[in-house]
């Protein structure tokens, strides 16, 4: 029982000492400053679609929308062998500069993403590739934040802030909140010059620099990766030339899953491309989070047939849930939605019991991503 306790403790710990790395983290990064001069960088915003048909006329009419120079801007979008009408869709935006490319790939690949982001980006003529989803929303002066922290601040990267929106349910309220924490955890990690995560729906990198580092050779294998696992072959050249764009103007806004289902295939699809990481500090800290996790659900079962461990669970709950508060607070605040912070005590619960179940298939089974089965 004392051995049990002091792993326990042990483990909680870690798990605190990490929250706290990401307070200070988050803490250390601050809105940008910019110089104000006029805007010059040729940038190709680059989108893989598949399937979109309900909702990339909105995002197409929000990148049409943006205040920044028309004549440095090229629209590239690759319509992945959708059976809907997609690729239709795009093509009636021609008139107005977006372009359609289709994929043309027969063979079976894992990798249909990053193939055709590859092809779009032999395609450009940017210097500046802006990646986004076509599920997306932004408002007016997205790219033009983006684009004045680059030419002010000149990094080979930046990787700026994702949000849900429109949710429907209390099941995609608690998405958004966790959601947040991961956006958090990737945020403060930049801030501590250490760049681990990002999100492929607002992310910028020099064309130059994505040949530099080999484009998608290498994690070419895996559906997913064309954002973190990008960032970290970046990061292992330009450890310190990689941003977070702390700007509300910089915001992404995309849907939370409508099911359950579609949630932990999605999650699947997050962890099926950890053990890729180059940074093997950052997968020994996501083990020592997950066997957090699983002491705290071994703790509750024992609390059925011993007080001893509910104490101690007790202990571990609380200390948990204060340090999240602590980390929450100024994420949400940042996204203006501080009220979901009163959700983190419903979260927390079902979050270790999914956190452990994603740990154990993650990386174990196939998942359906966009209407395929992929390893």
């Amino acid at each position: 029982m004392i051995a049990h306790s002091l792993v326990s403790l042990f483990l909680t710990g870690i798990y605190l000492l990490v929250v706290a790395y990401l307070i200070k983290g988050w803490a250390a990064l601050r809105r940008p400053k910019t110089d104000g001069a006029p805007l010059n960088t040729r940038v190709t915003i680059l989108i893989a679609a598949r399937n979109e048909e309900e909702l990339i006329h909105k995002t197409i009419e929000d990148i049409l929308a943006q205040d920044y120079p028309r004549h440095l801007v090229e629209v590239i979008i690759v319509d992945d062998h959708s059976t809907d009408r997609t690729a239709e869709i795009i093509s009636s935006y021609a008139s107005q500069g977006i372009t359609l490319m289709q994929l043309k790939e027969d063979k079976p690949l894992n990798s249909y993403k990053k193939k055709a982001i590859a092809e779009a980006i032999a395609r450009s003529k940017g210097d500046l590739m802006v990646a986004t989803d076509a599920d997306c929303r932004m408002g007016k002066s997205w790219l033009s934040t983006i684009v004045s922290y680059y030419e002010t601040h000149q990094p080979v990267m930046i990787s700026s802030p994702v949000t849900y929106f429109e949710e429907r349910s209390l099941f995609e309220l608690l998405q958004t909140l966790e959601f947040s924490y991961l956006i958090g955890i990737g945020a403060a990690f930049i801030g501590n010059g250490r760049a681990s995560t990002c999100n492929g729906a607002n992310l910028a990198y020099r064309k130059d620099v994505f040949y530099e580092v080999g484009g998608f050779k290498g994690i070419d294998d895996l559906a997913s990766g064309d954002d973190e696992l990008l960032l970290q072959k970046v990061a292992v050249k330009y450890p310190n030339r990689i941003g977070f764009l702390k700007n509300s103007e910089a915001v992404v806004y995309t849907h939370a899953k409508h099911t359950l289902q579609e949630f932990l295939q999605q999650r699947r699809r997050w962890a099926s491309k950890s053990t890729r990481y180059k940074d093997k500090w950052i997968v020994a800290l996501a083990v020592a989070i997950w066997l957090f996790n699983v002491s705290l659900l071994v703790n509750a079962g024992l609390s059925f047939y011993n007080i001893f461990f509910f104490k101690l669970f007790l202990v571990q709950f609380l200390l948990k849930y204060i340090f999240e508060v602590a980390f929450l607070l100024p994420i949400t605040s940042f996204f203006k939605r501080v009220n979901l912070v009163g959700l983190l005590i419903i979260l927390i619960p079902i979050h270790i019991v999914y956190f452990v179940y994603v740990g154990l298939i993650g990386n174990t089974r196939k998942y359906s991503w966009k209407g395929r089965t992929v390893n």
